[in-house]
């Protein structure tokens, strides 16, 4: 027996030691305690459903990496009221909802200026790299801090903190108040460029990545379809008649030389370098410039965290021209994932995936083209808020004499001239009922909330807890109206729009990847604000001051 039991020791010893040995010859998987570099992925215009519909055409190493090696919250959604780009980005970096950060909307209007602001706008700045209407930007009117500039705070102020995309919102909401640089593309010259806020002078490697011209080299080329033809089955007719289209045209391919030219002309000085953002390649314009970023300004290089911001927006502008359903947003979407695929590719390659921890994620989804809705015959329209806005102004002057009581419509929201109303005496809560119920009557409006309705906030499920969390007292309009599904507002070219709280437009992808992270799907509704109170737990800092979001528990097994 004796003998028998000194087998048995020495087998499970000698197997414990082959097994250690063969764990540590495959470099078992112990992640530092830190990442060294985190990096955010945000999209915009990508819904939760495209992930799911295009995961078979994507490539092995790009967005299907993230599924099958990270985390996957497959019930994310912002749970406010106005799905922009603007809000989206600071709800992600301040894990705080709009009513507290203060970025409501892309743009707000101030009645008592008679003036409309701009999300990032700052005319105490000035633009370095690019022209005057582009650089005239910073985070000034971001009202809370971010999980970015908590991170520096942390650090003192050894992290670095970069962001990049083509709209300035994007980079600089998402790089925070403390950062090191945001950068956005110059749509007039092409270049990427700054404001005054983060540096007085552009470093000498964006100059030299600038004189590449890659923009101008885009615009030479001409946009075909990523794959065959018959990798589209599941979209509209490529000749689609509910398609905006590029100077009416909608179908492939694009020549994008000839649709960028100003006037008779084909030089550069005449170039419409705006053209590039509405195509794939400002994505890939947006990817090289991330990764000459990241080895220029050495991120991830040694044990204090660093951050990047890798901002992608070609999907939003393709997709309101387009709609979902189309080929040219199908194609922006896979090639998209070939840029996922380049970026990871090069954060692996030279910083390593146990040191790399990215948050793949977008800013908003997008409804559905109402005219494809309709042959399928589901409710659905065109709010004409130009036509609302006009009888809106006649009934009021008929009600209550000539005057301009009415001082702006901006993001389904009413701003009255509360100067003239004070001054003629009449009760501001009246107008503002009168007003909602006014806007009711129109096809397409679901609601039309009041103003003083949400001053106690004291609402908290439902679309009201939504506006209430979308809701600011000092940008918030007079009277916000809400559209039943299937309806968006028509702007401009788009033929489409994201600006509701249903799922369309709500709910969006979140993957993790990399350092500590396993793989596993998780179904439970969590909120968007939960990025930065996750971030900030995985990082060891502060929470950002306003956040109301909570770790998402999932990653910390």
């Amino acid at each position: 027996m004796a003998s028998k039991e000194i087998f048995k020791r020495t087998f499970f010893v000698v197997a414990a030691i082959f097994i250690f040995n063969i764990l540590q010859g495959q470099g078992a998987y112990i992640p530092p305690e830190k990442p060294r570099l985190v990096v955010g992925i945000i999209v915009e215009q990508l819904r939760y459903d495209q992930i799911e519909r295009f995961r078979d055409r994507f490539g092995e190493n790009g967005i299907r990496r993230l599924l099958n090696e990270g985390t996957f919250f497959q019930n994310a959604s912002f749970q406010y009221l106005l799905l922009q780009s603007a809000p989206g980005h600071a709800t992600l970096a301040t894990g705080a909802e709009p009513s507290s950060h203060g970025i409501t909307s892309d743009s707000w209007y101030l009645p008592l200026r008679d003036e409309q602001i701009y999300c990032t706008a700052d005319a105490g700045v000035t633009p370095v790299g690019g022209s005057i209407g582009s650089g005239l930007h910073s985070p000034a009117n971001l009202q809370a801090s971010t999980f970015t500039d908590e991170l520096k705070i942390s650090t003192g102020g050894r992290a670095k903190v970069y962001a990049v995309g083509i709209k300035e919102h994007a980079s600089i909401f998402s790089a925070g108040h403390a950062a090191d640089g945001a950068f956005w593309y110059d749509s007039i010259s092409g270049n990427w460029m700054t404001s005054s806020y983060y540096i007085d002078s552009l470093p000498s490697w964006v100059n030299d990545f600038n004189a590449t011209r890659q923009a101008e080299t885009w615009l030479n080329g001409t946009w075909t379809l990523f794959r065959q033809r018959k990798d589209y089955y599941d979209c509209s007719p490529d000749t689609s008649r509910y398609e905006t289209g590029f100077a009416g045209q909608n179908y492939f391919p694009y020549d994008l030389k000839k649709l960028s030219a100003r006037g008779r002309t084909r030089d550069a000085s005449n170039r419409n370098f705006s053209f590039l953002s509405e195509t794939p390649f400002g994505n890939s314009y947006t990817t090289a410039f991330a990764t000459k970023l990241i080895a220029s300004e050495n991120l991830g290089a040694d044990d204090v965290t660093d951050f990047l911001a890798v901002c992608y927006t070609s999907t939003d502008y393709i997709g309101h021209r387009f709609g979902p359903s189309s080929f040219e947003t199908a194609d922006a979407v896979m090639r998209l994932d070939r840029e996922i695929e380049d970026l990871l590719n090069y954060l692996n390659e030279n910083i390593g995936k146990r040191n790399i921890l990215v948050y793949f994620t977008s800013a908003h989804g997008v409804s559905e083209v109402p005219g494809i809705l309709a042959e399928m015959k589901v409710p659905s329209g065109y709010f004409r808020q130009d036509q609302a806005l006009s009888l809106l102004k006649s009934y009021l002057k008929a009600v209550y004499g000539d005057g301009d009581w009415v001082k702006g419509y901006s993001e389904k929201q009413v701003f009255l001239n509360r100067t003239l109303i004070e001054d003629a005496r009449i009760s501001l809560e009246e107008i503002q009922r009168k007003v909602a119920r006014f806007l009711i009557q129109f096809s397409g409006v679901s609601a039309a909330y009041p103003y003083y309705a949400f001053e106690t906030g004291a609402f908290s499920n439902g679309n009201t807890g939504r506006i209430i969390r979308n809701f600011n007292p000092l940008r918030s309009g007079d009277v916000i109206v809400t559209l039943s599904p299937g309806w968006v507002e028509r702007e401009g070219d788009y033929v489409t729009n994201h600006n509701s709280s249903y799922d369309c437009d709500a709910h969006v992808p979140l993957i993790w990847y990399g350092w500590s992270v396993s793989r596993s799907a998780v179904t439970r509704k969590v909120n968007m604000a939960d990025v930065a109170a996750t971030l900030s737990s995985l990082c060891k800092v502060r929470y950002p001051n306003a956040c109301t979001g909570e770790p998402l528990f999932e990653l910390f097994r």
